[in-house]
């Protein structure tokens, strides 16, 4: 039965209901779909950077996610070098689970400690310097390093400094040559 037909019940006459009968757009024109963000207030168009509460959490997410998954993966691979001749199949499940397990939370946490601080840093950097630049990230990555290995000395606190800024900056130079070359 086709839309906007009258219909016969009994003695009333009704017309079916057709949602699109007033559209007059061609199929082609109404999925097209913008290309740029949309933003409800102008002032939203002109940050260009998340809030610190949005970076605490995106980073912390990541950080937790990346350790728990790596960890997990390196439970399981020494769970799998820790079996042992006589050991049941239960036995051997329940070692790759625990060892699974208690490996991704240790290494999870640890991640996920590590990237609060660096969203911590990283954000009152630019909110001190009132920019946003890579050498923000580096800093950030120098004093989360600093500070999460500060409590084994001196001299240990310097090298996880240099490690954490090495490794923020080569990331940061990693994902400005992946924009500049790879179109996205």
């Amino acid at each position: 039965m086709a839309f906007n037909q009258p219909e016969k019940d009994g003695d009333h006459e009704r017309r079916l209901y057709n949602p699109y009968q007033d559209l007059e757009t061609p199929v082609q024109k109404l999925y097209q779909l913008p290309t740029q963000p949309e933003y409800l207030f102008h002032e939203e168009s002109l940050r260009q950077r998340r809030s610190w509460g949005e970076n605490l959490t995106y980073y912390t997410g990541c950080g937790y996610l990346a350790g728990a998954s790596s960890g997990a993966a390196k439970g399981l691979f020494d769970a799998l070098h820790a079996f042992e001749h006589g050991d049941t199949l239960k036995l051997r499940v329940n070692r790759v689970l625990n060892t699974s397990g208690l490996t991704g939370r240790q290494w999870g946490n640890r991640a996920g400690v590590i990237a609060l601080m660096y969203a911590g840093f990283d954000t009152g950097i630019v909110w001190w310097r009132d920019t946003d630049d890579v050498y923000n990230s580096v800093a950030s990555g120098l004093a989360t390093g600093a500070i999460y290995k500060a409590a084994s000395g001196p001299r240990a606190a310097a090298v996880a400094g240099a490690i954490g800024g090495l490794l923020v900056g080569c990331t940061v130079g990693i994902k400005h040559a992946l924009k500049r070359y790879i179109p996205v």
